[in-house]
């Protein structure tokens, strides 16, 4: 197996941090640093930062969970950080969250110990959808969401064009297909507008529906099924 996906399997990191800790030299199989490509055998000795990291756990207990995040929660594994999102959901499981909500953001979050499933659902050429509800200090206009819906120019990054629609005088939804840092906020000051409040609603097949703030659920085995790489869909997740 190779390193990288051990490290993701054993519920404490996404497959993209992994990545980042062999590259960085914080990982050793047998006491030799490890190199992005190392292929782990079942009796080799694993350590991050000198600390033995334990087998898979995926394969026993999947964790795949939906939280409606509420502002002030920082999505990052890094328990030192006040706020951070695993202290809060507490779940029994090493899990991490797939991809990121803005610490001023809130609503949908996915959360779990599965390593593959974060890598199918942030790739980028995968175009997945995401939904969010902005409200803006200002009115919006037909200008205003011609032009996001167009793409828009961040300076170091064009975004691609998405759906936008007007939902209330100063309130729009937006449908994006990529993940730039802190994206709709960015779009909306090169627009010359302030964003109040921002909250996702939907990833791809998964939505917010009444999911209380500050709460969370397992999803469905049909919501799990649905973020499984294509030749696995067939499949029922595993109990």
């Amino acid at each position: 197996m190779r390193l990288n996906k051990y490290l993701s399997e054993t519920g404490a990191w996404s497959r993209r941090v992994a990545d980042t800790l062999i590259a960085e030299g914080r990982v050793t199989v047998n006491g030799v640093v490890a190199v992005l490509g190392t292929q782990v055998q079942p009796d080799d000795v694993v350590q991050v930062d000198g600390a033995a990291v334990g087998p898979s756990r995926k394969q026993h207990s999947p964790v795949y969970i939906a939280l409606n995040k509420p502002r002030g929660i920082t999505c990052t594994t890094e328990r030192h950080v006040r706020g951070n999102i695993v202290d809060f959901v507490a779940h029994h499981e090493r899990i991490f969250p797939i991809g990121r909500l803005d610490k001023d953001s809130e609503g949908l979050i996915l959360l779990t110990n599965d390593g593959d499933i974060v890598n199918e659902v942030l790739r980028v050429e995968h175009g997945h959808e995401k939904e969010y509800v902005v409200h803006i200090g200002s009115r919006v206009s037909d200008e205003f969401l011609l032009r996001m819906a167009a793409g828009v120019d961040l300076g170091d990054a064009r975004t691609r064009p998405c759906r936008v629609w007007r939902s209330g005088p100063q309130s729009f939804h937006v449908v994006l297909t990529q993940g730039l840092n802190r994206q709709i906020r960015r779009m909306c000051a090169a627009l010359g507008h302030d964003v109040i409040a921002l909250r996702r609603i939907r990833i791809m097949h998964i939505e917010l529906g009444e999911l209380p703030r500050g709460r969370w659920r397992d999803l469905s085995a049909d919501e799990v099924a649905g973020l499984l790489p294509p030749p696995e869909r067939a499949r029922p997740p595993r109990p």
